[in-house]
């Protein structure tokens, strides 16, 4: 199968000449395997289910196909003739960037519905009628319900990212809309993973589906070299800083749980000399944007997120990503380190595991099927460390803290704001336990230290 797919070019797939210009003009030659697999049957108008990991193009699978479907057709006010749903901002942008790439060649109309952002523009959109509508869920249900958008004349609809959906809490919300979409239509369903409220989802809308499985459920890409680093709370920051210092980082994303912990880390980062920057689901759209480009253009080489930034956005180039918390969900292990690796590149990622993150740690191997080796000496990508040296100057706080303050725990509000709904948030102590306003304690951790290796050269 991978030979006959690495033969394969866009051209045996079906597509009109002006699309294979417009990706031949982007600069794709062949087609990924979901890619391969996926757009003969849409265009045959069949409902897909197509199961792949990120990192895999499956955006322009059914972006591709759909331009040349809606090719033929005439736009009406209010109603669009197709929806995508898209359980983030930022995937619902970055889909819109895709038909705007390759629909240059087509005369076919947008709109974007997204929360954040006013709704005038986008009203407007509607009232002028549009060919292909993306959507997340709650500013979609919001315009329904005031009578600014009907859904009786949608012939194509597209669930993307459904298991994000569903940890989202979406899955009513995408019931209702589907109820509300004509019956004789076509569905299409992707997902990096198949639980079984998506299957039942799956069974109830949509018409003996053609089933597409490029990697088996929840496995990660081949591509990664993952680690996990048992670490004290405390010294996560001591740690992190170690190896965006030691480990060849040229581009990285680091998640956390909690906003708090973000906004806090991205602080910290600063003020040890890191250029970063930081994203999570307190900021404005604007900001959102703002932040994502500047990271992109190569402003800032780290990016702080919460797990609105974990699936979907496809940065080119990012060497590393560091879970500074083990996720609480294990699908969000496999979006989040699926940030690096892609299209062919190699990527690294590392997973701070703390004494309170063993039962989540165990989780995501469990649903992997994959132990996670243990970072250690022979791991690290360095040419030359400096034994002589404990301590670099970069760890060194730039105020000198109080003694007696070494051995106080940090104090501070609780850090009740995560981006998980607050029905699914584990009950766990939310102290603020990872300050680094005072030094840390000397004493080994388990991971790389300076000091820690033997000088070698290669």
């Amino acid at each position: 199968m991978g030979a006959f797919e690495s033969r394969m070019s866009f051209a045996d797939l079906g597509l009109s000449e002006d699309l294979l210009k417009a990706v031949e003009e982007a600069g794709y030659t062949e087609p990924t395997a979901i890619q391969a697999q996926a757009i003969p049957p849409i265009l045959m108008m069949k409902d897909i289910i197509g199961i792949a990991q990120t990192g895999t193009g499956k955006t322009a699978s059914f972006v591709l196909p759909m331009i040349d479907v809606m090719a033929a057709g005439r736009r009406r006010a209010l109603m669009p003739r197709s929806l995508i749903l898209e359980p983030t901002r930022e995937l619902a942008a970055q889909v819109a960037e895709n038909f705007e790439k390759y629909g240059k060649n087509h005369d076919l109309k947008m709109a974007l519905l997204i929360g954040g952002v006013q709704m005038g523009d986008q009203v407007k959109a509607l009232n002028e009628g549009v060919d292909v509508l993306i959507a997340t869920p709650g500013r979609l249900m919001d315009l329904f319900e005031r009578g600014k958008i009907l859904l009786n004349g949608c012939e194509l609809l597209v669930i993307d990212e459904a298991d994000r959906m569903l940890d989202m809490g979406f899955i009513p919300d995408i019931e209702f809309i589907c109820d509300k979409l004509p019956e004789n239509r076509q569905t299409m369903l992707f997902s990096a993973t198949m639980p079984p409220p998506i299957e039942k989802l799956a069974k109830k809308f949509m018409s003996n589906p053609k089933r597409i499985e490029t990697t088996r459920a929840a496995t990660t890409n081949k591509d990664i070299t993952a680690f996990k680093i048992p670490v004290e709370t405390r010294k996560k920051r001591e740690t992190l800083r170690w190896l965006l210092q030691h480990d060849h980082v040229e581009t990285a994303i680091i998640f956390a749980n909690r906003k708090t912990t973000v906004r806090e880390l991205n602080k910290s980062l600063q003020r040890h000399g890191f250029a970063s920057s930081e994203i999570h689901g307190d900021m404005d759209q604007a900001s959102r944007i703002k932040e994502l480009d500047r990271f992109k253009k190569g402003e800032v080489n780290i990016l702080v997120a919460s797990d609105v930034a974990a699936r979907g956005l496809d940065i080119k180039g990012v060497s590393h990503v560091f879970n500074f918390d083990t996720p609480w969900h294990p699908d969000d292990y496999v979006h989040r380190i699926g940030r690096t690796g892609r299209a062919g590149a190699k990527g690294r990622a590392f997973t701070f595991v703390s004494k309170e993150d063993a039962e989540a740690i165990e989780n995501v191997e469990k649903l992997t099927q994959n132990q996670i080796p243990v970072f250690g000496k022979k791991d690290v990508r360095v040419d030359l460390v400096d034994t002589s040296k404990t301590e670099t100057a970069d760890e060194k706080p730039k105020r000198e803290a109080k003694p007696k303050r070494e051995d106080k725990p940090a104090r501070g509000r609780k850090a009740k704001d995560a981006d998980e709904p607050r029905a699914e948030r584990p009950k766990r102590n939310a102290r603020r336990d990872d300050r680094d306003d005072a030094p840390v304690p000397a004493g080994e951790w388990n991971g790389p230290k300076p000091g820690f290796l033997e000088v070698s050269a290669t």
